[in-house]
């Protein structure tokens, strides 16, 4: 018999990935812990019971599912306000982007708790959650990944299991550079399609179907071009993700010269006051900076 879920975290991604885990049939009771965000109307639309408190939210909860910003906002909902409140042996899904070190300790410090943890960052963008087509990459134990498979199963489409925690958190960062360097190759790809009097839909179109393929160039391909920059993953994210693969690379003495040029365009598209615009606005620094 499937245990009753607790999600905290109703933002873009979290709202949808709740709803589809309603969607499959579980008992979900959502948190935000900002009130009125346009995740938790989509997810009590699909069934999800608004929870008043975290308290009320976690109460009776085989499984706690996370879906926060940074570090310290999943280190204080997690060990601060989750743990003294749930029964030794709760299953705590963290689907956050917190890197690997991090991931560790908060395994180890819930671990001395009794409570069981699966660090499980995604990759796919609100359009992944709201279809349920996330890639999941998941660190933990076996038992642990095996047990949290049909939660993970509803809100994804392609979930692996990398390893023990924190394993999850690094093939994510690892995703956060291809990603970030993806959209390099669009934004220039553009500008010297228009530079030349090319349609951008013939670049995605053709583009697409050979070599140079991309879930990005798919997707956002059309909204760099023409900038729309709504944000389905906004730039302050991507910004807190390249700071965490700058500490990785830093520990380990490595050089990104490419993750650094990313990660300059992208402030520069903060500074240009686009913190929540969507990853495709790096286009702007190349237009307006």
């Amino acid at each position: 018999m499937a245990q009753s879920v607790a999600f905290l975290g109703l933002g873009v991604m979290g709202g949808y990935m709740a709803a589809n885990l309603a969607k499959a049939g579980y008992a979900v009771q959502g948190w935000n812990r900002t009130p009125g965000r346009p995740g938790e109307a989509i997810s009590a639309a699909a069934g999800v019971t608004l929870a008043p408190t975290l308290a009320a939210a976690v109460e009776n909860a085989g499984v706690v599912i996370t879906c926060l910003g940074d570090v310290p906002d999943v280190e204080a909902v997690l060990i601060e306000q989750v743990a003294p409140l749930v029964t030794p042996g709760t299953l705590i899904i963290d689907t956050s982007t917190i890197g690997s070190a991090a991931a560790r300790d908060l395994g180890a410090t819930l671990a001395a708790q009794g409570l069981r943890f699966l660090d499980a960052p995604v990759s796919g963008g609100d359009m992944g959650a709201k279809q349920g087509t996330l890639t999941i990459m998941v660190g933990g134990s076996a038992a642990d990944f095996e047990a949290a498979s049909p939660y993970l199963g509803a809100m994804g489409k392609t979930i692996t299991h990398c390893g023990p925690v924190g394993s999850g958190q690094g093939v994510k960062m690892c995703n956060q550079i291809l990603v970030s360097m993806n959209l390099i190759g669009i934004c220039e790809a553009m500008l010297l399609a228009e530079a030349q009097g090319i349609d951008p839909q013939l670049v995605v179109d053709v583009c697409n179907q050979g070599a140079a393929a991309s879930w990005a160039l798919g997707n956002l391909g059309m909204k760099v071009a023409q900038g729309d920059f709504a944000p389905g993953f906004m730039v302050k994210h991507i910004l807190k993700d390249l700071r965490l693969v700058k500490e990785i690379a830093a520990a380990h003495a490595q050089e990104l010269p490419g993750t650094l040029y990313a990660d300059q365009l992208f402030q520069d598209v903060a500074a240009l006051g686009g913190l929540e615009q969507g990853t495709q606005a790096m286009i702007r620094a190349y237009r307006e900076g």
